[in-house]
């Protein structure tokens, strides 16, 4: 971790210390906090930047995914110039935090967090915050979060409503008391099918936020314990008392059963991405080549753009395949897994 935190230099958190929860002694907390934020989207790209204003010492940037032009709207971490050179959302953010806050150490991973990895990304975390965008993730970050009773701070936004909850092992019930089954594809809306209202996603985010600060500056007893549900357009409002909501039939948090924790990965694993017109493929390890040999080798086949951490190939007028060194792949121009698998499998032999 860079400097300690000095009377000098809490300078900058001057309207923050005079917070009577806060003062010297919570910002000091704060500063020796270790947080991981899983998704670097909407909700994430705000929690990034208002945790490192407000001076959370460690930072770890968990995201799949880089710029697009799409994200500028509600993703307010990034620029224009972002989705020109289609920069990693967790290198991106990286750099701009920096420029914010330089005192603070803030670590960007560029992957997909899944059952393979999860220990290793959330490994020496004090709290997770989750900024990602499908259900999957959050019934995992869940489940790790009882396994190693580490809290974690829920949020979704669709539309022009969202929901957060904290989740504190063995103190409060867990999300999947709250929802016990990952909803059927289609009868929720997402952001494909109802959009995302900007506003809503520094309301959610800002309570997200404001219940981390709690947690890090040893305010626990403030921690809301609700599920609250918010509309912006509307401005209804709901908070829901879960203190007494946790299920004595619960698996995960009674008993402690992890089957996405310990869920088979199959050979090759895609989903379709939110909103995106995109599917995501990822190939098994053996089948991973770098993205020196992919470009080498298509080069002269078609049309190519480099950074330093990613591959864009044009594949042709309708589709285009962004390749991470992590062998993932995501083809943009499609929603429909098997075309973009058989795209992936024409490039890279599966």
């Amino acid at each position: 971790m860079k400097d300690q935190v000095t009377v000098d230099n809490l300078s900058r958190y001057s309207k923050q210390l005079k917070i009577s929860h806060i003062g010297v002694t919570g910002q000091t907390e704060l500063h020796k906090a270790r947080c991981a934020i899983v998704g670097l989207g909407a909700l994430g790209s705000v929690i990034a930047e208002q945790l490192a204003r407000a001076g959370i010492g460690y930072l770890r940037l968990i995201d799949r995914d880089f710029v697009e032009f799409s994200n500028l709207q509600r993703q307010i971490m990034y620029t224009e110039e972002d989705a020109i050179q289609f920069s990693p959302k967790a290198t991106a953010a990286t750099l701009h935090l920096q420029a914010i806050n330089s005192n603070i150490e803030i670590e960007p991973i560029i992957a997909d967090l899944s059952a393979i990895n999860i220990e290793e990304l959330l490994d020496q975390i004090d709290i997770i915050i989750d900024g990602s965008d499908n259900f999957s993730v959050r019934y995992l970050i869940n489940e790790y979060s009882i396994a190693h009773e580490i809290p974690w701070v829920y949020g979704a936004v669709v539309g022009t409503s969202g929901s957060t909850a904290t989740f504190i092992p063995k103190k409060t019930p867990c999300y999947r008391c709250l929802f016990p089954e990952k909803p059927v594809l289609g009868t929720v809306e997402t952001c494909d099918t109802a959009g995302v209202l900007g506003s809503i996603v520094h309301m959610i985010a800002s309570i997200q936020v404001t219940e981390v600060i709690k947690y890090c500056s040893h305010n626990v007893t403030a921690l809301h314990h609700s599920l609250l549900q918010f509309d912006c357009w509307t401005n209804d409002q709901l908070k829901l008392n879960i203190a007494h909501a946790r299920r004595t039939d619960c698996p995960v948090c009674t008993h402690h059963e992890f089957e996405n924790l310990q869920q088979d990965v199959p050979k090759v694993f895609s989903s379709s991405l939110c909103g995106r017109d995109s599917v995501q493929v990822t190939l098994p390890g053996s089948k991973i080549v770098t993205l020196d040999q992919l470009e080498n080798y298509y080069n002269t086949h078609y049309k190519l753009k480099r950074n330093t951490y990613l591959l864009k190939l044009f594949y042709n007028d309708q589709h285009t395949i962004v390749f991470f060194p992590d062998g993932r792949a995501i083809v943009q121009g499609t929603d429909n897994i098997s075309k973009a698998e058989a795209i992936i499998a024409h490039l890279v032999k599966i």
